[in-house]
């Protein structure tokens, strides 16, 4: 007796793996109708989920290709074709949908199995490279004339040969103050009082100023300044007298910054 339930068992177990096993297996796809099966569209297809009914899914994937029918029929077969680029060769695949006895999908199989990944969306094209950060706006040295070119001792107003140094560089100006705006700065050494240095440099950079308003240059794109004795270029500091004087030329200038900024 316990021989024929176990043989029993044994064969409810074969015909439970043999079903499992016809669940598993395709339709020939020569017998496809359409011949060939079809393009079906990537976004219905996402759209497929088990819990839906057969309407629902015939609306998305179209009429199953094998003469499945509606009613009764636990299985649902397509040919699918599908293009990963234009003008790529199609890809072939099976898709099979099983439904329960109450006609509501409840899994899916691919033949072969890689076909479920073209259902993966797309990659998302690399974030573009970002344009390199714009160079540091480029550093232009000031524009420095010898205040001894320019006037006579203690002097505020151009000489001659201050004008016709400023007329060589008109051109250069004119450029620089359609570009941007130009600073004059007016510098004298530390000889003398600090007081009498600052309103010194102050009128030498009026002048330079007024003489370039003179010669075309807006007066909008100028602005003067006198800083005195400050910044100063040289030192000086083992020389006196009339050598003095003279080493601290550098320091007595006017320089004209915003050229070629």
């Amino acid at each position: 007796m316990n021989t024929k339930w176990t043989v029993l068992a044994l064969l409810a177990t074969l015909a439970a793996c043999g079903k499992a096993q016809a669940r598993d297996e395709f339709p020939d796809p020569a017998r496809a109708y359409p011949a060939g099966g079809t393009y079906v569209n990537l976004d219905n297809l996402r759209q497929y989920a088990p819990g839906m009914n057969k309407r629902q899914i015939q609306s998305l994937l179209g009429t199953p290709q094998f003469n499945e029918g509606l009613w009764g029929v636990r299985e649902w077969n397509y040919v699918f074709n599908f293009r990963r680029s234009v003008g790529a060769a199609p890809i072939q695949c099976q898709f099979q949908v099983r439904f329960d006895a109450e006609g509501v999908a409840n899994g899916q199989a691919w033949q072969p199995a890689s076909c479920a990944a073209l259902l993966e969306p797309a990659p998302a094209p690399p974030a573009p490279t970002p344009p390199p950060p714009p160079p540091p706006p480029e550093v232009v040295a000031p524009l420095r004339i010898s205040a001894d070119a320019l006037f006579a001792f203690d002097s505020a107003d151009l000489s001659a040969v201050g004008r016709q140094r400023l007329d060589a560089l008109l051109q250069q100006l004119r450029d620089g103050a359609a570009q941007a705006s130009l600073t004059i700065i007016g510098y004298t050494d530390r000889i003398g009082a600090d007081a009498y240095n600052l309103e010194l440099s102050r009128r030498r950079a009026n002048s330079v100023r007024d003489y370039l308003v003179g010669q075309g240059i807006p007066a909008a794109a100028l602005h003067a300044e006198g800083r005195g004795n400050s910044a100063p270029l040289v030192g000086c500091e083992q020389v006196s007298g009339a050598a003095l004087v003279d080493c601290l030329a550098p320091n007595r200038r006017v320089e004209i910054a915003g050229i070629g900024a």
